[in-house]
């Protein structure tokens, strides 16, 4: 296992020419400290648990102290932002330390979110607060522990810095890790300023780093684009699945690895609610959970053309419908699970539309309603009460379970084997709102960090009934407050 100063650097996206990047050194906070270790990321990096209590940890991790090797950097991007392209953005409060290889040779990019002033902060201050920072934090490891592509954390480090947003609130760092933070925007600034030239090292960074295999295909360009088609296909699929909306999939919030990133006013959905919007900013809901299959499309087709000088015309076109058919196909084999179906049989659609339209009318809790199921039993109608009572209109759940019935008995389903199926993708715990909330408000008024260390173990195991936590599995009380989620969060 590693100590801090063994991590070994390897800055390949710093080796690109200047013009990708900007060279610049983090604003440590003052009187920096640990407030949480993610020990499932430390072992990414082979970094030794013993090390998350060295005095000095919180430096390193704060850019207060630099490892050798390490080449701090600020990445250039544009992007569409609800629909409209935005020239310059690029990383106004993230720095990436460095890049890290494993000892299995696996890369890890070092990104430190909140570390101060770019020259891309436009009006920002270049700094995160610590409610941010727990969320992305909690988040990344509740996608982790579903089995969705994601960037990672490793640790949330905090000091004796306020800062200013809807109210003054404590500072905080998140270091955030992913094989790689090239984004849809990566491509598109070189597109639209018409440098050419740097679209394509940038293809080929990506094509010689990240996808090797591409290499040999008669257009690597092309492959790349379908490949990353593919992937976001199946990203979304999963959100979808899970009842998870985003809330900014702006084109500079894609990754070029497929991979789920940029938390901020993300939310699983508690009632069933297909127009369901996380952002309190999206006024007009372009980006509520049901149209995120479609923003997944259009984005593709933005990735496309920013990447247009390089593929022909017929294969620019296939790249969206690649995506569709992924993102459909991969949603149908999840949602058969998620109904404890093996086969695939005529009808299955309309069955899981009908569900989801009365899970909708009932505003039934979606993660709880799934969980619940795997326990239906055929035999014996009278034994399904608890799922009748997630339904205002029960009479139209008992049409819906004869069906459901004779669509198992169809497949000769045995009740005991698909409960265990059904358990292992159907999670018990999703990070809810108020599960969030309670730990920021414990950490933010008292400094109780504990909290967040439970939840993280808690959402590694999604799947797992786990003694004692039962009351994590619900959702919010009805008298709760409102918990209003915006992109400052």
């Amino acid at each position: 296992m590693n100590k801090i100063e063994d991590l070994s650097f390897d800055n390949t996206y710093a080796k690109l020419p200047e013009v990708f990047w900007e060279r610049v050194k983090p604003t440590p906070f003052p009187n920096p400290y640990v407030v949480s270790v993610n020990p499932s990321a430390a072992d990414l990096l082979n970094l030794d648990p013993g090390e998350f209590s060295r005095s000095d940890f919180a430096e390193y991790f704060c850019g207060a102290k630099l490892l050798s090797g390490s080449d701090p950097i600020a990445m250039l991007y544009s992007g569409h932002q609800f629909g409209h392209y935005v020239p310059q953005l690029g990383d106004g409060r993230a720095i990436m330390l460095g890049e890290v290889k494993n000892d299995q040779g696996e890369p890890w990019e070092l990104q430190l979110k909140g570390a101060g002033l770019t020259r891309f902060s436009r009006d920002g201050d270049g700094r995160a607060v610590l409610r941010s920072t727990i969320r992305e934090y909690l988040c990344g490891e509740a996608m982790h522990g579903l089995g969705i592509p994601t960037t990672r954390s490793l640790c949330i480090v905090a000091g004796e810095e306020i800062v200013l947003r809807e109210l003054p609130e404590p500072g905080a760092m998140l270091l955030r890790m992913a094989p790689s933070h090239v984004r849809f925007g990566s491509f598109e600034v070189f597109h639209y300023r018409r440098q050419h030239e740097y679209l394509k090292l940038l293809a080929d960074y990506v094509v010689d780093h990240h996808y090797p295999h591409v290499r040999e295909a008669e257009n690597p360009y092309a492959r790349l684009l379908h490949e990353v088609a593919m992937r976001t296909g199946h990203m979304v699929a999963q959100w979808q699945a899970v009842g998870w909306a985003h809330g900014v999939l702006n084109t500079d919030n894609m990754s070029i690895l497929g991979l789920t990133m940029d938390y901020g006013p993300f939310g699983f959905m508690e009632r069933y609610d297909p127009t369901f919007i996380c952002n309190h900013s999206d006024h007009q809901g372009r980006y509520s959970f049901q149209h995120q299959p479609d923003i997944g499309y259009w984005n593709i087709r933005a990735l496309a053309q920013a990447l247009s000088v390089l593929i022909d015309e017929d294969a620019l076109k296939l790249a969206p419908q690649l995506y569709e058919q992924a993102m459909l196909e991969k949603y149908a084999e999840l949602m058969r699970g998620k109904l404890g179906l093996v086969e695939t049989h005529a009808g299955d659609d309309k069955l899981l539309t009908d569900l989801l339209n009365m899970m909708d009318s009932s505003r039934t809790d979606y993660t709880t309603f799934f969980r619940t199921l795997g326990a239906f039993q055929q035999e014996s109608a009278s034994a399904n009460g608890a799922l009748r009572d997630f339904f205002l209109n029960r009479d139209v759940f008992d049409d819906w379970a004869g069906r459901y019935r004779e669509r198992l008995l169809a497949e000769k389903s045995q009740d005991a084997e698909r409960k265990v199926r059904m358990d292992r993708v159907n999670p018990k715990y999703v990070l809810r709102n108020h599960l969030a909330e309670r730990a920021i408000q414990l950490a933010t008024r008292e400094k109780d960090y504990s909290e967040i260390d439970r939840l993280l173990e808690l959402l590694s195991h999604p799947f797992t009934e786990q003694p004692g936590m039962e009351g994590y599995a619900c959702p919010a009380p009805d008298d709760s407050p409102q918990i209003i989620v915006s992109c400052s969060s």
